[in-house]
């Protein structure tokens, strides 16, 4: 709550400072800690039955309302896939949770064959981003039924996350070979890589500040010529950073790292948390290269699937490993 709350008091600043329109981010925040809030809850309570809920009322919304908010139509992949992947990533993160949570093997192989549909139903919408981040929750889940000790996978997950924002930033400030860059240009559209050429500008120009939040859209020369913009970088990192200044970055890191720690610590089986802690890290990769934590159910959604990982059930859970991790990752259970 002390790092939501540093979070909004900087978007008020930094809106106070540069007369800013702060409403999106305040009410992405209000999102998470609910989606948060409600995890716990239901965790607590429900501890499989919550996130199977989860997992399917995110494919429920994938297929029933495809773009998930209302919204100038943009040329794919500017326009709404990113939200669809996080939604369809999440849900396969929840369903994979929910699997491990219980020990009897019908259900758990029925909840794993429900993360597969999903898989599936990625390749059916089009969602090319979703499969591949689908994919990789699902086989990450798996793996995780063998690991030890959590501390190394929560290592790895931050290190991919800083690996995927350094690779963003560097394309956005031409720091990568050129075919490399031409590489990567043709796969996330010569737009994209103007609007993030666009927001670096912007960060030099105030780092301390930034130019205030929702004020991208109208200090953007590619956002101004685009014929049907949102207005937006398509970079999580690169928006925090153009609009909020270097503080904001450091609070938008400080927020998944916190994630993180809470994963490390939980008292949930080893498999639950390095299931959740994959499907947030394929969350960021693809807010850093897209505009997903622009939707409001990708924010309701990462906040619910952190609370589901980190709730601490009324009833004993089964071990999901062998050495299964309790209090810090590091010692196995009794």
């Amino acid at each position: 709550m002390v790092v939501l709350g540093a979070c909004a008091a900087w978007s008020l600043i930094t809106a106070a400072a540069h007369d800013g329109r702060p409403e999106g981010v305040l009410l992405a925040i209000l999102a998470v800690a609910a989606g948060y809030a409600a995890g716990r809850i239901g965790g607590a309570l429900l501890p499989v039955a919550a996130p199977c809920a989860g997992a399917l009322a995110g494919v429920a919304l994938t297929v029933a309302v495809p773009h998930l908010s209302p919204g100038p139509e943009i040329v794919v992949p500017l326009g709404h896939a990113g939200a669809t992947a996080a939604v369809l990533t999440l849900s396969v993160g929840a369903a994979c949770c929910a699997a491990w949570a219980t020990s009897a093997p019908v259900p758990r192989l029925a909840l794993r064959l429900l993360a597969a549909g999903i898989m599936v139903t990625a390749a059916v919408v089009g969602s090319t981003i979703g499969f591949v981040a689908c994919s990789a929750v699902l086989l990450c889940s798996l793996a995780a039924g063998r690991v030890r000790r959590r501390g190394p996978g929560i290592v790895g997950l931050a290190l991919t996350a800083t690996l995927v924002t350094g690779l963003t930033w560097a394309v956005a400030g031409n720091a990568v070979p050129e075919r490399l860059a031409e590489s990567l240009e043709g796969r996330l559209t010569r737009q994209r890589v103007e609007l993030w050429h666009d927001a670096l500008y912007l960060t030099r120009q105030d780092p301390a500040l930034g130019v205030g939040p929702g004020r991208f859209g109208e200090l953007s020369d590619t956002s101004v010529q685009t014929l049907l913009s949102d207005g937006k970088p398509h970079s999580a990192l690169l928006q925090q950073a153009s609009e909020q200044g270097v503080v904001g970055v450091l609070l938008l890191a400080a927020a998944f790292c916190w994630v993180l720690y809470a994963l490390w610590r939980t008292a949930r089986p080893t498999p639950i948390a390095l299931t959740a802690g994959a499907a947030l890290t394929v969350l960021a990769a693809i807010a850093a290269v897209g505009n997903a934590l622009s939707f409001t159910m990708v924010s309701v959604g990462a906040g619910l699937l952190a609370g589901l990982a980190t709730a601490r059930p009324l009833a004993d859970e089964p071990a999901g490993s062998e050495w299964d991790v309790h209090a810090r990752g590091d010692r196995p259970a009794p």
